[in-house]
């Protein structure tokens, strides 16, 4: 198929997502999830995907610096060559409703990975991506391998582990699944302490739990903009729920909502 040749000057929607995903990458360096270059972030805007570039330190990155493809990997614009993981980016824009992709090699989330099949429910945060999350099989970096094996791993999941290698989370935008992402390792780091206590074995929710949190968490946050205080009522925001469902972040505060 013929695609239609890059544009003079990028979209301004294209821009928009560009320095979202620019953001999002700097940021999880900041967390901790990824050292230098060794993570990923894309967003999908219609049928073009903005990609992090390889080999770049985020920080050097720039609006003149916007990388991206078609779905079939082909180039969009841009003169830098995309993140060797495109295929697995690409392949989860495939599979899924996705508009962001976010790839990491968290320190606790790549430990599970080297030690269970599965990440036990250790938390109720399990249902935010959809169950328990599953750890991908090896496969090379960068590789079509790689890319089928998470796919199979995200079935019915927003998030899974790759064995030896780290995260993939993704989300309706890059704000949920960042913030997935970072409950991905939290629960990871959860289960690593608990697991570690001699003759103790941690307790885990059953399906039906999840389902229900899953369930409870649809409806959770703010549809429409909370009023304005009325003048001279006293400071404060009140929670607009009583429920707590987000656990505290392992990486800078506490944590967003789960969606």
């Amino acid at each position: 198929m013929t695609q239609t040749p890059p544009p003079a000057t990028p979209p301004e929607a294209w821009l928009t997502a560009w320095r979202e995903v620019v953001a999002t990458a700097r940021r999880s360096v900041a967390d901790g999830l990824v050292v230098g270059t060794s993570g990923n972030v894309s967003a999908r805007v219609g049928d073009v995907v903005l990609v992090t570039p390889s080999g770049v330190p985020y920080e050097r990155l720039t609006d003149a610096d916007l990388c991206a493809v078609h779905l079939d990997g082909s180039r969009a614009t841009g003169h830098l060559i995309p993140t060797s993981e495109l295929p697995l980016h690409l392949a989860a824009y495939r599979a899924t409703d996705a508009s962001a992709v976010v790839h990491t090699h968290a320190v606790h989330a790549t430990a599970v990975s080297t030690l269970v099949d599965e990440l036990p429910a250790v938390h109720y945060m399990a249902a935010a991506l959809g169950g328990p999350v599953r750890v991908a099989p090896y496969a090379t970096y960068g590789s079509p391998e790689l890319a089928a094996h998470a796919v199979a791993a995200l079935a019915g999941r927003s998030g899974c582990l790759l064995r030896n290698h780290g995260t993939v989370v993704h989300g309706r935008d890059l704000a949920q699944a960042y913030a997935n992402t970072a409950q991905l390792e939290w629960m990871c780091r959860v289960w690593l302490a608990a697991a570690s206590v001699p003759g103790r074995t941690p307790a885990l929710l059953p399906p039906q739990e999840l389902e229900v949190v899953a369930e409870r968490l649809r409806g959770y946050g703010q549809s429409d903009p909370p009023p304005p205080s009325p003048a001279g009522a006293d400071g404060g925001a009140a929670s607009s729920t009583g429920a707590d469902p987000a656990p505290p972040s392992p990486l800078s505060g506490p944590a967003d909502a789960a969606s």
